[in-house]
């Protein structure tokens, strides 16, 4: 087998094939800032920026009865693993869910993925979720459990990576990236949007993960996320306070419609049914001087006459996201600072969002 399999086809959109490869294990290594892959040109720059996502964690679900287990907890149909583009073997999947508590409010935000079924294995997926809530959330799969023939626990063996083109603006037609020998277990685009990139799942603390490559600056990831409007984790979604819809699930490719039932599901549907989202999460970015402290989450977002528009959530920086009345967005926004200060905000539509939306 070559050492660099390119994975063949166009860069996938919302709602596309998760294609990725399941590979043995390498030995540990430590990515170098200089240049993380095979294949970089320290002249000319990496071709992509690979981060350790050290804030997200994995747990791993396994045994016969997995899969009907998981369907009755989340939002979404499984990934289940299926041959990829030209390859003839199975690879896993990816895709992206929540679970809710029984008010139907996000209580954590997950990417699953599907592994291959090897001779003798059970049925196997991996959670990926914010670290800070490990212990939550197997508390909450063991609490469902109930006769169910699975075993959960957590996976600290793998490490979880975002990979993004250098100009993160072109993930969402960037050609895909390209495996090597040495690589990761898992490499799958991120099923929320093709703007995401890349998902890696490796046992290395940095060994050649793509060719072309270099470790990226972590807050780099962060404000790109947000500029997308893409939540991620607890600080983005508070458990037992977001709620599905307004934080643009459907958009992101994390819930069925048509789905048996699962915890949380009557108000969702319910809300979908309706067609009536007067909130959403929007990205936001700041114009004015932001405090050295930064803004406070759930501090009030109003409009130029002083009307309520929303909520700030959370950011980085100047970037950020914010609970939004849709259509108070297009007006001038503001925050009330500690200090009595105004911070000017601009709320913002982004391009992956579906057209009817804008």
């Amino acid at each position: 087998m070559a050492a660099a399999a390119l994975l063949r086809g166009a860069a996938p959109g919302c709602g596309g094939p998760a294609w990725s490869w399941r590979l043995r294990a390498a030995p540990r290594r430590r990515l170098a800032h200089s240049g993380c892959c095979q294949g970089a040109d320290s002249a000319s720059g990496a071709t992509w920026a690979c981060f350790l996502l050290g804030e997200r964690a994995l747990v791993r679900v396994r045994g016969p009865d997995s899969a009907p287990f998981l369907l009755g907890l989340l939002t979404n149909e499984l990934p289940l693993p299926g041959p990829a583009a030209g390859e003839a073997s199975t690879s896993a999947r990816a895709g992206y869910a929540h679970f809710l508590n029984v008010q139907g409010r996000t209580l954590y935000d997950v990417i699953l993925y599907g592994l291959p079924e090897r001779s003798g294995e059970q049925p196997t997926f991996l959670l990926e979720c914010d670290s800070s809530v490990v212990d939550a959330l197997q508390r909450h799969l063991l609490l469902h459990k109930i006769r169910r023939k699975v075993t959960v626990e957590p996976c600290p063996e793998l490490r979880v990576w975002a990979v993004l083109p250098r100009a993160p603006g072109e993930a969402g037609g960037a050609v895909p990236p390209r495996k090597t020998a040495e690589c990761a277990d898992i490499l799958t685009p991120d099923p929320r949007t093709a703007c995401m990139g890349w998902r890696l799942l490796s046992q290395d603390e940095g060994s050649a993960l793509v060719p072309g490559g270099r470790l990226g600056d972590l807050q780099d990831y962060h404000r790109h996320r947000y500029q997308q409007g893409v939540p991620e984790g607890v600080h983005d979604l508070p458990p037992g306070v977001a709620l599905p819809l307004e934080s643009n699930l459907a958009f992101m490719n994390g819930i069925s419609f048509t789905k048996g039932c699962y915890i949380g599901q009557e108000l969702t549907a319910r809300t979908h049914h309706m067609g009536v989202i007067r909130k959403r999460l929007f990205p936001v970015q700041f114009s004015g001087a932001v405090p050295g402290g930064g803004i406070a989450p759930g501090a009030a977002v109003l409009t130029e006459s002083g009307q309520a528009a929303g909520k700030y959530r959370a950011g980085l920086g100047d970037v950020g996201l914010a609970l939004l009345r849709s259509e108070k967005i297009k007006g001038p926004l503001h925050i009330r600072t500690s200090e009595s200060g105004l911070v000017a905000l601009t709320a913002s539509v982004p391009d992956w969002w579906p057209t009817a939306t804008k």
